[in-house]
């Protein structure tokens, strides 16, 4: 049985795996973190095997834990893969994006896929038919744009994220709203457009907190999987054990 750890910038997510099977996931404030995982233990205490893959600096505390408990994996760019990582700098590739790329190619071994997370930062991770890692882009997340538009200026509100009314924003809170939400859908399509003249056949993975916002609002056609990081976290996991 594997606990999954995934310490992202804003929240942890937790999820238990039995032969592949998810049992339990949930997502906790990183304050509460050590608390929450004796609570999973307490709860599955067949647990054998942890990976922790973490975006920030990971807390020696629930670290030293962890250890007392089960056998712990920390994800980082010398964990074995089931692609062949083409990435220039792969010392410099997320552990997030090392995940992703690993459910990519989980879930379509042998064609094109392109996995796309709508989390903090929007990125883009490419696994080719032939099992390789390109790579991809990193851009400003829904509500990294949201925030960025209220404290790079001196009156724009910051605001929630909300669906616009109408393409034309006929005041200050709808014209972000337009150009924040019609601008990152109109990005995503665009890209997915230019991978698709590249790439044949190609499967497009949408995941991260925004996914299902922002599926809604898509021309292409995609398939919109809000585990698909923990898929992937367990995947190498078991794929490490091995």
């Amino acid at each position: 049985m594997n606990l999954i750890i995934d310490v992202g910038n804003t929240f942890v997510k937790l999820a238990v795996f039995e032969n592949g099977e998810l049992l339990f996931d949930e997502t906790a404030e990183a304050e509460n973190l050590l608390e929450r995982v004796e609570g999973i233990f307490h709860e599955f205490p067949q647990i054998d095997w942890a990976i922790v893959s973490s975006v920030v600096h990971l807390n020696k505390n629930v670290m030293d834990a962890l250890a007392v408990y089960c056998n712990v994996h920390i994800l980082n760019h010398q964990t074995k893969t089931p692609f062949k990582n083409l990435y220039a700098s792969p010392k410099t590739l997320g552990v997030d994006r090392i995940a992703l790329a690993t459910a990519g190619y989980a879930h379509n071994p042998s064609e094109n896929t392109l996995v796309i997370d709508a989390g903090t930062c929007l990125t883009y991770d490419m696994i080719s038919s032939q099992g390789h890692y390109l790579g991809g882009a990193i851009s400003p997340g829904l509500k990294m744009r949201y925030r960025a538009l209220n404290e790079q200026t001196s009156k724009l509100p910051i605001l929630a994220v909300e669906n616009p009314i109408d393409l034309i924003g006929n005041s200050t809170e709808s014209s972000i709203h337009s150009g924040v939400v019609n601008g990152i859908c109109s990005e995503i399509d665009g890209i997915i457009e230019q991978y698709s003249s590249r790439f044949e056949d190609l499967t497009v993975i949408l995941t991260g907190g925004d996914a299902q916002f922002l599926s809604k609002r898509l021309k292409n056609t995609i398939f919109a999987h809000s585990k698909f990081l923990l898929i992937g976290l367990n995947y190498l996991l078991d794929y490490n054990k091995r």
